[in-house]
């Protein structure tokens, strides 16, 4: 499995912004796809928020749609994810990641608390 580190978790209020960044720590081929993915406490599976196949397409949940952006850039290897109007029940921990061939990779996770 690949190693990835997100980065750009933190505090923000409601309605605010935040932008979320994960990147492999060495180089990657073959990746067919990137996703967003966040786990609440007091559950104990990962909601799937949005995912960007390698041609471009992309999918949200409905939880995040017209809220969320996810974008990649290629040359970096990285990928983002856009939070905009974020509100108290988008606090939870936020998971990138990333599907090479049947391999699922997972990054270490980032807090993402939404209060005023």
């Amino acid at each position: 499995q690949e190693q990835l580190v997100e980065s750009g978790g933190g505090s923000v209020q409601p309605g605010g912004s935040l932008r979320l960044s994960c990147a492999p720590s060495g180089s990657i081929s073959s990746i067919h796809s990137w996703g967003w993915a966040r786990q609440t406490p007091g559950k104990s599976s990962r909601e799937l928020l949005a995912r960007i196949i390698t041609d471009g397409t992309t999918y949200y949940a409905d939880s995040v749609k017209g809220r969320f952006t996810i974008s990649r850039d290629d040359a970096n290897n990285t990928v983002y994810l856009q939070m905009n109007n974020v509100q108290p029940e988008d606090t939870a921990v936020y998971y990138c990641y990333l599907n090479v061939g049947s391999t699922v990779s997972w990054g270490q996770g980032t807090q993402v608390t939404v209060s005023s």
